[in-house]
């Protein structure tokens, strides 16, 4: 047995244990499984948040520093040789002798991607990581959708197997809720970098960008992390466990077994001791630390969940605190 921990729970899917029920395919029954038309209701008070001032293509809903044209008045300055005649406030010329140019806040819309992992490890959990992940990314589209952002929806595994590029409005909310109940664990085994690179050479453009993932993944997160690393993106890292992979022996996990590997089939004979399992926790926590650090030193948000909280605590609470909802 490696120093680390067994292969199967090392760095992919947690493992599966051998001859047990089939665990869930993820596929929500309906869309209604995804949203509830009440919580799409509390969902309409909430908007996605960005720490940083990104300029959008169209006009939007969102208030810059920058100043433009809009409707909102913002502030003066003086008359210089080249200027909109129009915006010149001759009240005040009137009174000063001097000519001001009226200026006012401008408008921008924000892009959000939300890129959501449907590799073979995702398949695990109870509740199943995959449904949550599809949950959250359905709560996060809506929310962009609703307040007039444009809205990339991405499923990747060992690269992007599904994409919703550039909605925007309510319309496409049926079809967000289809695409993603759709979803199906991939055939693949993950590759975190390869879908990261091909989301930033296929998605252009400024935004916020949510990555949705369990991060059992064999490869190299750093590489992942820095094709997403760029002035372009304002990125908030949600890493989903399910309470089987945080404490395996207080959900069943006992005895001797024999554990597979969900995305490269690999195959490990244990037995579940308490040092093994105080092994196993050390390792954990030293994994999600890892993520964490990785994304501090990228200035991204990372945030960890269990899918055993309640969804609806999840998002009205939970990403309200860590500042991505508001």
């Amino acid at each position: 047995m490696p120093p680390t921990l067994v292969t199967a729970w090392d760095a992919t899917a947690m493992a599966e244990r051998l001859g047990a029920q089939p665990a869930s395919t993820g596929v929500a029954s309906d869309p209604d499984a995804l949203l509830t038309g009440d919580f799409m209701r509390r969902l309409d008070q909430l908007d996605v948040l960005s720490r940083k001032i990104l300029a959008g293509k169209l006009k939007g809903e969102r208030r810059s520093k920058m100043r433009g044209q809009s409707v909102e008045f913002a502030d003066y300055r003086q008359y210089v040789a080249g200027d909109d005649l129009r915006h010149i406030d001759w009240n005040l010329y009137a009174r000063l002798d001097k000519l001001f140019l009226r200026l006012f806040m401008e408008e921008e819309d924000l892009a959000l991607s939300v890129l959501l992992d449907v590799s073979k490890s995702m398949r695990y959990g109870q509740p199943d990581k995959l449904l949550c992940g599809k949950r959250l990314a359905a709560a996060l589209a809506y929310i962009g959708l609703v307040n007039y952002n444009r809205v990339n929806v991405c499923a990747f595994a060992d690269t992007i197997v599904g994409h919703l590029p550039n909605l925007r409005g309510r319309r496409p909310v049926p079809q967000v809720f289809d695409f993603l109940d759709g979803l199906q664990p991939a055939s693949a085994a993950g590759d975190l970098a390869a879908s990261a690179r091909r989301f930033a050479m296929t998605v252009k453009g400024k935004g916020i960008v949510v990555l949705i993932s369990d991060f059992l993944d064999k490869g190299d997160l750093a590489s992942a992390l820095r094709y997403l690393a760029s002035d372009r993106y304002d990125v908030y890292v949600l890493q989903i466990l399910s309470p089987q992979e945080i404490d395996p022996a207080a959900n069943g996990l006992v005895g001797d077994l024999a554990l597979r590997d969900l995305e490269d089939r690999q195959t490990t004979e244990v037995s579940i001791t308490p040092a093994l399992m105080k092994r196993y926790k050390a390792t954990l926590e030293a994994f999600c630390q890892g993520i964490r650090e990785q994304c501090m030193r990228r200035d991204m948000m990372y945030m960890l969940s269990d899918t055993s909280v309640p969804f609806e605590a999840m998002v009205l609470r939970y990403l309200r605190e860590r500042g991505l909802l508001g």
